[in-house]
């Protein structure tokens, strides 16, 4: 059995914790400008909004940080199921099985590409989410669940990641039939 298994681009990483750590100095200088340090003068809007959105980029920083620790694949792809840990939701969700594939797509979503996954048979794996993922992964009008996976972390572009699983899911189509 064929298996793939992508691990962490630290140079991308790096990078991506680099500007995650400028915005925090930036976000830290309006902070302190804003309650007056420079000029004496207090404002108290941009001190609310700068000392949340500091407060919550340096939560993901350091979780972020702490994940580069994790040594093992963040994508692994075989004849009998696709495993990834590139967002919340595919980090949450685990393993998903091929015959389950309805479509693949790419999808872009802010400043990131993904891989959308779409499962058919969501309730086999409803108790895998927690109801927040569960509400952002599931499409209600067409009773699907939508997966999502970055190439933000792993040394692929976006299009060589989704020409990845689209040959996994063809292999896995060609043997079933």
């Amino acid at each position: 059995m064929e298996e793939t298994s992508l691990y962490r681009n630290k140079r991308k990483t790096i990078q991506l914790l680099s500007i995650s750590g400028a915005l925090c100095l930036l976000l830290l200088v309006i902070l302190l400008f804003s309650i007056g340090l420079f000029d004496g003068v207090f404002k108290g809007k941009p001190t609310v909004f700068s000392a949340g959105t500091l407060l919550i980029l340096l939560i993901l920083l350091f979780s972020s940080l702490l994940s580069l620790r994790d040594k093992t694949a963040q994508i692994v792809l075989n004849d009998r199921y696709f495993l990834g840990k590139t967002t919340p939701v595919s980090k949450a969700f685990g393993r998903g099985d091929w015959q389950d594939v309805k479509s693949i797509d790419l999808q872009k979503v802010g400043g990131d590409t993904l891989v959308v996954v779409t499962l058919g048979h969501p309730s086999k794996y409803k108790e895998r989410l927690s109801s927040l993922l569960w509400k952002m992964a599931y499409q209600e009008s067409t009773q699907e669940l939508c997966i999502m996976y970055s190439s933000s972390t792993i040394d692929l572009e976006p299009s060589e990641l989704y020409q990845l699983f689209v040959s996994y899911w063809k292999r896995v189509k060609v043997i079933d039939v």
